[in-house]
């Protein structure tokens, strides 16, 4: 009986090993590896992020995102937007970016920070999801 034990502990060892070396094209999480990545919702407040977007983002890309040509992209239809985390986001519009970056399709600066150095990690978290508001 013992042994019988220890064969079926075994076999269920080894099948737990196969089904985590599985040929699938899923991780861990079931979930397809070539699938895009979901992102998480945002940290920030929409609300406070309203606030800040009238009084910093909305003089180039427009009242509700919805941009402004030759100067400010829009955010209501930016799949850049949608693919990236908040983390991300951050990161950009901390850095900015220059009209000498071969991505900047505007040929306009986006200064870092929007332009106002004072602006906070938190308030640009603020902006990030009230721009994430304005998105299907």
């Amino acid at each position: 009986m013992k042994r019988n034990l220890t064969y079926c502990l075994l076999a269920l060892l080894l099948l737990l090993a196969l089904a985590a070396c599985g040929g699938s094209s899923s991780n861990a999480a079931g979930v397809a590896e070539n699938a895009a990545p979901e992102v998480a919702a945002s940290s920030g407040d929409p609300a406070a992020g309203e606030a800040q977007f009238n009084q910093l983002c909305i003089a180039c890309h427009g009242a509700g995102g919805a941009g402004i040509e030759n100067l400010g992209k829009p955010f209501t239809t930016s799949d850049f937007i949608k693919s990236k985390t908040d983390e991300e986001l951050l990161a950009f519009v901390k850095t900015g970016r220059p009209m000498g970056d071969p991505l900047n399709t505007t040929g306009i600066d986006m200064p870092p920070k929007g332009g106002n150095p004072a602006l906070t990690d938190e308030q640009i978290l603020d902006i990030i999801a009230y721009i994430r508001t304005l998105q299907p």
